[in-house]
């Protein structure tokens, strides 16, 4: 994969703004990954997403543990941009977790995680991906639903008790060009 280039499972190739890779993450990533999801994910709640259990899901066989890496905004070349958790049953996928650093979001590396997942997802046979999303994060909730999700159901209490959730979920064999700008 050349950098900031991905074809998605719809084979309509999505171009990117800036140079940046996709790749497994390592367990050297994992501090990273637990930092990004305490302050962009978890701020406000209990911490869940602990190095321990990112490593975990490093580790285990049906989860993947996926980093965007490159060079943005006076970083070095191999700076964690975001990451992506999916776990993976035997006929759907889940996507624990998805971030990117603030000052790179708009440049499409969210698309570029969530695109290689859903390929992943595809290649090993798995069609139906659901999520969750904070009922007050928004922006998230308009970037899946731009992405083809659908919102099915809300959760009261859903993090700690402290926050509800917006569950949403797509089938990967249902395809519109509107996914994709």
């Amino acid at each position: 994969m050349s950098p900031g280039r991905f074809v998605p499972a719809c084979g309509k190739p999505m171009g990117f703004d800036m140079n940046y890779e996709i790749a497994l993450a390592e367990p050297a990533d994992a501090q990273g990954i637990a930092s990004m999801s305490e302050r962009l994910i978890e701020y406000g709640l209990p911490l869940s997403w602990d190095v321990p259990r990112v490593v975990r899901h490093m580790r285990r066989r049906d989860s993947i543990v996926i980093k965007a890496v490159g060079r943005d905004s006076g970083r070095d070349a191999d700076a964690l941009l975001g990451f992506a958790i999916m776990n993976f049953q035997q006929d759907a996928a889940h996507l624990s977790l998805l971030a990117v650093e603030p000052d790179c979001r708009r440049r499409k590396i969210g698309r570029g995680l969530l695109a290689w997942l859903e390929e992943t997802a595809v290649t090993a046979g798995t069609f139906f991906i659901s999520l969750e999303v904070r009922t007050r994060n928004t922006a998230a909730q308009h970037f899946y639903r731009t992405l083809g999700y659908d919102e099915m159901d809300r959760v009261v209490g859903y993090y700690s008790g402290i926050e509800d959730a917006v569950l949403f979920a797509r089938d990967l064999r249902v395809y519109t060009t509107e996914n994709f700008d």
